[in-house]
């Protein structure tokens, strides 16, 4: 790809004291984002909304930091460095779970609504047992609308097992949803979590910069997390993407291997390399980085992209469960089909954004 406004290269010289600046800026975030969770019990009745955003808030800090540490690592003390990165990604790995949960029943509810035909939320008593249980969730609601006209075979089919799918997805998601949350409070009271911590502080007042770190430029580090990738979007099946549907996608997601879809795994490494290019320019661009259209359609067509996968592994795994009734199973095929679709939706639209780009900058 030619180079771009928006190419570390175009700037000017950037010297480590950005670098530092930025660290700090994080850090501090990150320790008021804890002042507030603590303030507000966790999560407890009354603060459930505002520890939830400060959750979210440690985990946006805790990404930025480890990216950042990734991407200028040769400027930054080696030993430090090395031991907060993995710690880092252990918090906000952790942190996002719950969060990831509940927007994947969201959208897989939202999905068999608009598949069934439904005028209301699908009913889940089952499951809203379970969310009853976890602060803040709440997801009973009425049937499927009575006044629709008779449905063909197929929908008649999907429509008598998506209910059921619906409950049943309540309930597994729920469930981990719940497990997330306590697992969550469970981390931020470790002491494991005190350590990631008190580093944390160490950072927002002090930044270990190696000794030749002040007489170097960030450009070039910044330049080589752009090539990186530009090289993975390279590796793309950009052509297969170019086709609104690309049938191979669904070969294996009823299979009964369990792993991850073999065609995701580059897709999610372009995405976590966008997001430490666009964490490098941050650091670049102190005040405001540019904004570029191009780069924000692409970022959020491979946002899609994860959540769509995420969402057809749940439905496939939920296909998996032992006894359910056959309509209920259709119902779920169905629904994972769907959502590989919506994979392929993104992927086009992301190969769109980037030719653009491309062709603009050439």
């Amino acid at each position: 790809m030619a180079q771009q406004h928006l190419d570390p290269r175009n700037s000017t010289a950037v010297a480590a004291d950005a670098l530092a600046g930025y660290l700090r800026a994080q850090a501090t975030e990150f320790l008021r984002a804890l002042r507030t969770h603590r303030e507000t019990g966790g999560g407890a009745a009354g603060g459930a909304e505002e520890s939830t955003d400060a959750a979210l808030a440690l985990r946006r800090s805790a990404r930025r930091i480890s990216g950042t540490l990734h991407t200028f690592r040769p400027l930054l003390d080696a030993d430090w460095s090395e031991s907060l990165r993995p710690e880092l990604a252990w918090l906000s790995g952790t942190l996002g779970r719950e969060h990831a949960y509940a927007a994947r029943l969201d959208r897989l509810v939202a999905a068999l609504n608009r598949l069934s035909g439904a005028t209301a939320a699908l009913p889940s008593q089952a499951g809203a047992a379970v969310a009853g249980r976890s602060a803040g969730s709440e997801r009973a609601g009425p049937g499927p609308g009575g006044t629709r006209a008779p449905a063909a075979p197929d929908r008649g089919s999907l429509t008598i097992g998506a209910a059921k799918a619906g409950a049943l997805l309540d309930r597994q998601l729920t469930l981990a949803r719940t497990r997330a949350h306590s697992a969550a409070l469970q981390a931020l009271g470790s002491s494991r979590f005190h350590a990631v911590a008190d580093s944390v502080a160490v950072l927002a007042s002090e930044v270990p910069l190696t000794p030749t770190a002040p007489a170097l430029d960030l450009r070039p580090l910044a330049a080589a997390a752009h090539d990186r990738l530009r090289d993975a979007v390279a590796g793309l099946p950009l052509l297969t993407a170019g086709h609104p549907y690309n049938a191979e996608a669904l070969v294996h997601g009823l299979s009964p291997d369990t792993a991850p879809h073999p065609q995701d795994a580059p897709w999610h490494q372009v995405r976590l390399l966008l997001r430490l290019h666009r964490y490098a320019l941050e650091v670049l661009h102190p005040q405001a980085v540019p904004v570029d259209m191009r780069l924000l359609a692409a970022g959020e067509a491979l946002n899609r992209h994860r959540d769509a996968s995420e969402a057809a592994s749940a439905a496939a795994a939920a296909a998996r469960t032992p006894r359910i009734a056959p309509a209920t199973a259709y119902a779920l095929g169905v629904l994972h089909a769907d959502q590989r679709h919506e994979v392929e939706a993104a992927r086009f639209a992301f190969q769109q954004s980037w030719q653009k780009e491309t062709v603009s900058t050439s």
